[in-house]
């Protein structure tokens, strides 16, 4: 017997969205993306962090961070999960094989061990010499990512990947860890004078009662 494999998102929920809020949706999808793809900050100095198979990192503007996991699939998927520090996630799937565009329009569906997400918007990406795809959901996504042991994708009866996530359970916990310390970060430099040594106390004094600040 089959169960029915309800799902976790309305399916079609993406066909209901006007082409304007689609078209912007999926820029601010690609644009939020390209920070958690450029790289850890150097100036995280406890990331990258390896959990199992999986690799926390901070995104190079500090506003967030990633968790990644390579697959020696042919043409060697990239999985890419971030969160930032308002937290929106971002999911990204790479691989050198496949022929999608930078900023194609995709349905694809995902489903996790608790449910899917069917004709679920995407859009093409590229990045170190792959092609791929970068979506977002719902801010519960990352708990059912967490909570699941195979991703799969597809586009209509067209399977795409099929992915061991085990051990997501731990790194979305890394994960989440990481947005918490950068998220503390800009309280701590938003409480910090910026002023340079040249400014003096009262500028508008007269020059013989003019002093440096302190």
């Amino acid at each position: 017997m089959t169960v029915p494999h309800h799902p976790i998102a309305p399916a079609g929920h993406f066909t209901r969205v006007g082409r304007r809020a689609i078209r912007r949706s999926a820029m601010l999808v690609l644009v939020g993306a390209a920070a958690f793809l450029a790289g850890a900050a150097a100036a995280a100095t406890d990331y990258p962090r390896d959990i199992g198979n999986w690799t926390v990192a901070v995104s190079k503007d500090g506003k967030g961070c990633f968790v990644t996991r390579a697959y020696e699939h042919p043409g060697g998927t990239t999985l890419l999960l971030g969160i930032d520090l308002e937290g929106t996630n971002h999911l990204s799937i790479l691989n050198a094989n496949w022929s999608i565009k930078p900023k194609d329009r995709l349905k694809l569906d995902f489903k996790l061990a608790s449910g899917s997400y069917m004709k679920h918007f995407a859009v093409g990406m590229a990045s170190d010499g792959k092609q791929g795809f970068v979506t977002s959901f719902e801010v519960k996504f990352p708990t059912y990512f967490a909570g699941s042991k195979l991703l799969s994708i597809s586009k209509g009866d067209v399977p795409v990947e099929r992915l061991n996530i085990e051990g997501s359970g731990p790194a979305v916990a890394a994960l989440r860890n990481c947005v918490e310390a950068q998220r503390d970060k800009p309280a701590a430099a938003a409480g910090k004078k910026m002023r340079s040594d040249d400014i003096p106390i009262d500028p508008f004094a007269p020059a013989s009662e003019r002093k440096k600040k302190k």
